[in-house]
């Protein structure tokens, strides 16, 4: 399966796009080696981790072996792709409004906000800012 994908399609927030990150092209293998890479970099300890739905669950498995279990600690909300930030936004205020969050993201199509922090973040993107 293709990974990145050339097609028009809807995002999340209803934008019209013409390219996707097609995460699930990615294999077992590989949300463990993303897990591993947001582990080394991300230095807060989380109790647990909570993807959102449904690109979200892969990482959320990767992630589970580096959550604490305590209570006292912040829960990790993980995704697959971030566009507009609209996904984290619900999704935490629907689920976790009242809560200490940390969150992650594999890949980011646009610069994600305060927070949330990405993997990977696309340079197109980060240009655009530069200008």
């Amino acid at each position: 399966m293709t990974i990145f994908v050339k097609e028009d399609f809807v995002s999340h927030a209803g934008l019209d796009l013409k390219w996707k990150i097609e995460c699930d092209g990615l294999t077992e293998d590989d949300w463990e080696c993303l897990g591993l890479m947001i582990s080394e970099i991300e230095n807060r300890p989380f109790s647990k981790v909570v993807g959102i739905p449904r690109g979200g669950l892969p990482l959320q498995y990767a992630m589970e072996k580096y959550a604490t279990g305590d209570e006292k600690h912040p829960i990790l909300i993980v995704d697959d792709v971030y566009t507009t930030g609209t996904s984290f936004k619900d999704f935490v205020e629907e689920n976790y409004a009242d809560q200490d969050v940390i969150c992650w993201v594999a890949f980011a199509r646009n610069p994600a906000n305060q927070q949330v922090n990405a993997l990977f973040q696309m340079a197109s993107s980060m240009w655009k800012n530069l200008k």
